[in-house]
């Protein structure tokens, strides 16, 4: 039902449309190039690492990326298919809402000579949402296994993915000397722990904010007015990033020699 309509030779990845209940082939994917990512060189080798496992049919985990706002959560999963399209990589974009649906999904692609990693950017479930069992379920099968070339690469803000409160904690009990967690915590922590491989990502140092701002202003001498300009910038935002160097770059190209 999904697939029939996208020609995976001819296109790297596909976005999840709700009202036509199918994919639609993304034909303008955001440029970002995996060298122009600053400060995130660990988060890189990692992911780097696991992908080229899964494309090559060995062992491989799901991925969370977790952390602070605008640390390149999201630009890292686009540069990343920018970088191994041509290997095989494909990539499915699922918003939250549509998880439901991802079975369904799966089960149309598992067939497929591809390898494909389902991409949910910004992930995180309210009390009383359901979608995350469809989720788990693709993570980590039921009766059936998933399948061998599908790997669910997520972004969020938070490291659990759900809604963490005080009560949960004070309902945690000390059972014989040991801890044992409330039953409120236990289902939040079970969603996250089935991403074999999480990464976090934290707001830029002072050093490595600048070093992404020098990377986006390579012509630029004055590199005094440039570095006051850009700290007065990430002080505007609330925070040093590479999504507030981006945006410096937007606002301040060419005004700079």
């Amino acid at each position: 039902m999904t697939d029939t309509a996208i020609d995976w030779a001819s296109h790297t990845a596909a976005v999840w449309r709700r009202h036509r209940q199918g994919l639609r082939a993304i034909r303008r994917l955001d440029p970002v190039r995996w060298d122009q990512l600053q400060g995130i060189e660990r988060q890189q080798a990692e992911l780097a690492r696991n992908t080229e496992r899964f494309l090559a049919g060995k062992p491989s985990n799901n991925v969370l990326l977790w952390g602070s706002r605008g640390t390149g959560k999201s630009s890292l999963i686009k540069a990343l298919l920018n970088r191994y399209g041509q290997d095989g990589l494909r990539m499915i974009e699922v918003d939250k809402d549509d998880l439901v649906n991802l079975p369904e999904i799966v089960d149309d692609i598992s067939e497929q000579p591809w390898r494909f990693v389902i991409y949910c950017d910004d992930l995180s479930f309210e009390t009383g949402e359901s979608g995350y069992k469809a989720l788990k379920s693709v993570l980590e099968g039921s009766l059936e296994l998933p399948p061998e070339n599908v790997r669910v690469y997520a972004t969020s803000n938070r490291r659990h993915l759900m809604p963490e409160f005080m009560s949960d904690n004070l309902q945690s009990e000390v059972k014989g000397g040991e801890l044992h967690p409330a039953e409120a915590i236990e289902e939040q922590v079970s969603l996250a722990d089935r991403f074999g491989l999480q990464l976090s990502f934290y707001p830029f140092p002072k050093d490595v904010y600048l070093q992404a701002i020098d990377a986006l202003f390579p012509q630029v001498t004055d590199r005094e007015t440039l570095h006051l300009y850009a700290m007065r910038f990430a002080t505007s935002r609330g925070g040093r990033s590479g999504r507030t160097a981006q945006q410096f770059y937007r606002q301040f190209s060419g005004d700079f020699r």
